[in-house]
């Protein structure tokens, strides 16, 4: 990873205290409600329907080394827990590219809003579980940003709600990025949009 403060996308103060040079956001959707409606999100939101769908390309789809790797997960308050050592099933789209995994890293190429969105990107933890599925990614280098994010879907067993929440933090390393810090904010208000079209292009309502 190329920055310090990983997994930092879950604690619970993040826009209050994010990582140093960095700029923390966060967004929530409800997206409608059911475990039909949960089901459907949590397989386009692992087999990276958002990515695309926001007009990038992967590229280098490089699974971990080993199949006992799961990847660094966290508790609720954002503390880290040990890694898992259960064997995770590879899961493959219909094009074969392998669903969302721990420890896999890949490589995004395309431009968002006129802006560069290159990185290479490394998967550090992912969730299935009955009622949340989500999981976080970070920058490994060759970006305007250092930084993550943490995409979550959560089925709400007190309103049968799905919703869908993305959070990140960008620290700026292009040098117009560095200079004119708005154009951080601006990439990642494009990069939210465009994450709810391609999991919730009709049930999107904002919090």
């Amino acid at each position: 990873m190329d920055y310090a403060a990983v997994g930092a996308t879950h604690a619970p103060d993040l826009m209050q205290y994010p990582p140093e040079h960095s700029i923390p956001a966060e967004e929530s959707w409800r997206i409608g409600s059911g475990e039909e409606r949960f089901q459907i999100a949590g397989e386009a939101l692992l087999s990276w329907t958002a990515q695309r769908a926001a007009g990038l390309s992967l590229q280098d789809v490089r699974p971990a080394a080993g199949p006992a790797y799961a990847g660094v997960t966290f508790d609720e308050e954002g503390t880290p827990i040990a890694p898992s050592t259960r064997d995770v099933e590879q899961r493959f789209d219909a094009e074969g590219t392998p669903f969302v995994g721990p420890g896999m890293t890949i490589r995004l190429d395309g431009r968002v809003g006129g802006m560069r969105a290159d990185a290479e990107l490394r998967v550090i933890s992912v969730t299935e579980e009955r009622r949340h599925i989500g999981f976080v990614l970070g920058t490994v280098g060759d970006s305007v940003v250092s930084g993550e994010e943490s995409f979550d879907l959560q089925w709400r067993e007190d309103t049968d709600e799905v919703w869908f929440t993305v959070r990140a933090f960008d620290a700026p390393v292009g040098l117009l990025y560095r200079v004119l810090p708005a154009l951080v904010k601006r990439r990642r208000r494009e990069l939210f949009a465009r994450y709810l079209r391609a999991i919730s292009p009709l049930y999107a309502t904002p919090l």
